[in-house]
């Protein structure tokens, strides 16, 4: 059964170990301050139930030294869960309140100068609300920039684009929503000054994201790995609010469960049942309902080609060694000088009646292959090191590698035909032809990709694609986008698909000609052909 989840503790009236008072005090420092925007007497600090437990949680339980347990904490929660103020409050605890230390340094750190902007201006609104706050800081509005006077604790707000001069090793740091980091050279930077610290925390406080190749992500699956048990780490403190990607997300009761603060009035209930009304007749307003409102952590695609779920039933580990003398095609998208180059290799699956096994491999260029990294946001060197990715020498595409790994595979396997799509294929494609190598060009256009497509659909769809649980391969897929002509045939649409393609078109030219060669059978004798010479 599909459902939405929420972490049970905050819930179910539980203890919560306080021996030394830490979470008791943090939540009487929240409780007096103020607010600009409070609807409370005397514009007081409403401090909900729910984030109240959180506080308790992350500040009560101690080792046996009485040290604080917990050293990071993960927040996933939808908008309008009051993340931002709530972050802005736990701030101000670390630079004026009982957490403080001489000279600490508690940082608020977004993904770029307006998001950290936000984080500051609530910091400062609520000092400036509360007087006997006010008196004690010190504000620099113009270096995000909030100091208690007397012990010479400061908070600040950076950017993750800015440049890291943090001045002083950080005590506490708040990663404000972590999808929009654009990478972790950031994250590193603060994750390495604060275990310089003793009694040092991060809190990340973020929503729901897309994709898996990225820093959120990663945090998001070791957190719910901690949650399950799966991994005992009492210093991280997971609290996940989520929905099931395949919940009704018209059902009610599941915003309720992931929405924490919607029994209190946020967010409002009738504003998000007419983003439900509308996202019932648009997709792409769906999916952002889905995601910002009920947390469902969604592929990157907007119109995706497969449900990527689907494609993660293929992820079982493949035995090449057991390829050997099988036919096999291979299919290679060369990349721009600068680009990823795919080499996809595609056997029939003797195993799964209709079903196909596929092997890729990926070529960049290994000079900067770091900004190559924060530029695309996935992790080229992880990718690297892993062997999904053979980094050449220098900075460019270095063809000569493609081919000889192209004959490698000719040496080891039982190659029927090796396809390229003409563009930027002469390099690699000529001297094997020359060697009498079985190459033959494949164009990317809706006669050859339309059947190509249609088959690997196929395949995916009836559990009979095999790849492996290449991460690159599956990043490929989960970028792409599809169009569809007034014909009905599908195509990869490049400029649509949110990020580089290049496996999966490898992956379905592939596939086509391993379809094609493997019944012996000519595409000019089929049925849905038109009249007329095709040329692939």
């Amino acid at each position: 059964m599909t459902t939405a989840r929420r972490p049970e503790w905050i819930y179910d009236g539980s203890d919560i170990p306080d021996p030394m008072g830490y979470g008791e005090r943090a939540v009487e420092f929240i409780r007096r301050l103020k607010h600009p925007k409070s609807r409370l007497e005397g514009k007081a600090f409403d401090l909900p139930p729910f984030w109240e437990r959180i506080v308790r949680r992350i500040y009560g339980p101690v080792d046996d030294r009485g040290n604080r347990l917990v050293k990071t904490v993960f927040i996933l929660m939808p908008r309008g869960g009051r993340k931002t103020t709530m972050g802005a409050a736990l701030s101000l605890l670390h630079t004026f309140g009982y957490e403080r230390t001489e000279g600490g340094l508690a940082l608020a750190a977004a993904a770029a100068e307006d998001q950290a902007t936000i984080a500051y201006d609530e910091a400062a609104a609520i000092v400036k609300a509360t007087p006997w706050l006010a008196k004690a800081a010190k504000l620099t509005e113009s270096q995000f920039s909030l100091e208690h006077r007397k012990s010479g604790s400061e908070f600040r707000a950076i950017p993750a684009k800015g440049e890291i001069q943090l001045g002083k090793t950080p005590t506490f740091v708040l990663a404000d929503e972590l999808i929009a980091w654009p990478s972790r050279a950031l994250w590193k930077a603060l994750r390495t000054g604060l275990v310089k610290t003793p009694g040092s925390l991060l809190i990340s406080i973020t929503q729901s994201g897309r994709g898996q190749n990225n820093l959120a992500f990663e945090i998001y699956e070791y957190a719910k790995k901690v949650q399950s048990g799966a991994i005992d780490d009492p210093g991280f403190l997971p609290v996940i609010f989520e929905t099931d990607e395949k919940a009704d997300w018209r059902d009610e009761k599941l915003w309720h469960i992931a929405n924490p603060g919607l029994a209190l009035g946020f967010p409002d209930l009738p504003g998000l049942r007419q983003l439900a009304r509308e996202a019932a007749e648009r997709p792409a307003e769906r999916d952002d309902f889905r995601q910002y409102n009920l947390n469902v952590w969604l592929d990157y695609s907007l119109s995706p080609f497969v449900e990527m779920s689907v494609y993660d039933e293929g992820s079982a580990p493949i035995d090449l060694e057991a390829l050997k003398g099988r036919p096999c095609w291979i299919a290679v998208d060369m990349g721009l000088t600068t680009d990823l180059t795919a080499v996809v290799a595609a056997w029939r699956d003797d195993d799964d009646e209709d079903g196909y096994i596929v092997q890729a491999w990926f070529f960049c260029p290994g000079d900067n292959i770091q900004g190559r990294a924060d530029r695309d946001k996935v992790p080229y060197p992880r990718w690297r090191d892993e062997g999904y990715i053979i980094a050449t020498e220098g900075n460019v595409s270095d063809y000569r590698a493609v081919e000889a790994h192209i004959r490698g595979l000719c040496e080891r396997f039982d190659v029927q035909e090796i396809v390229f799509d003409p563009a930027y294929a002469q390099a690699v494609m000529a001297p094997l032809t020359e060697d009498g190598l079985p190459t033959a060009t494949m164009r990317q256009g809706w006669i050859t990709m339309g059947p190509a497509i249609k088959e690997l659909e196929r395949a995916i769809i009836a559990r009979k694609f095999r790849h492996g649980g290449n991460p690159v391969l599956r990043w490929c897929f989960e970028n792409v986008a599809t169009e569809t002509d007034k014909a009905g045939n599908r195509s990869f649409h490049k400029g649509k698909s949110r990020d580089r393609i290049d496996g999966a078109v490898a992956a379905a030219m592939a596939i086509a000609r391993a379809s094609t060669g493997a019944s012996n059978r000519s595409i000019y004798d089929s049925p849905e052909r038109s009249e007329g010479f095709l040329f692939i």
